[in-house]
């Protein structure tokens, strides 16, 4: 059986919440479409974010990395066309602010996704939950994580799949933060299970 390792965070900053980790330590476990997925949360934190995921990877060594993180404030599941070598921003959960730095020294400018996030859009919309593909993943620790995987499948010439999805606040954020849109959990949880069908799919195909 193939392997997907599933990952999220905890929460950060201003946000109490992040539906991210309950996602994550739900389907932990599971088998979905004859993936079985294995769920690990990650640190907000800029010094070990990435050896965190990276030793996931090893660890587990799975076919697909499917990484998920919150935007609040975005109204769609966006999965993440690109990521580049910069980070930038904070605080993270350490109070650690970064400043235009590369994430890869010498490394390449940037990683598109390797997922078939086309495929993934539209199946989420032909079942009623909006999505469209976004060209930013900002320079935050999401995209810190995305752009770490992508650079190690590449640079290791590994066949494995890997990109980058990120997800509405949830009701129980909103109810917090009350300028914020919001899904219900379930439906965020929901949307991450049909992308995760999408790519058994092309598991099985390929």
């Amino acid at each position: 059986m193939k392997k997907l390792l599933l990952t999220g965070f905890v929460p950060f900053q201003d946000h109490p919440v992040n539906p991210t980790e309950p996602i994550v330590k739900h389907l932990d476990g599971k088998r979905i479409g004859g993936l079985q997925i294995f769920g690990r949360v990650l640190p907000v934190d800029f010094s070990e974010s990435a050896d965190v995921c990276l030793g996931h990877l090893e660890e587990i060594e799975p076919d697909i990395v499917l990484s998920l993180g919150l935007a609040a404030g975005r109204t769609k599941i966006t999965p993440e066309r690109v990521a580049i070598n910069c980070k930038d921003g904070g605080p993270d959960n350490r109070g650690v602010f970064v400043r235009d730095e590369p994430i890869v020294p010498d490394g390449p400018a940037a990683y598109f996704s390797t997922l078939p996030i086309r495929r993934m859009v539209d199946r989420l919309n032909e079942k009623g939950y909006p999505a469209q593909i976004s060209n930013t993943a900002g320079t935050y620790l999401c995209n810190h994580i995305m752009y770490s995987v992508l650079h190690k499948i590449k640079s290791e010439n590994r066949p494995v799949l890997g990109g980058f999805v990120h997800l509405p606040a949830s009701h129980e954020l909103a109810v917090r933060q009350p300028a914020l849109p919001s899904w219900s959990q379930a439906d965020l949880e929901r949307a991450v299970v049909l992308m995760i069908e999408v790519l058994a799919e092309q598991e099985i195909a390929s």
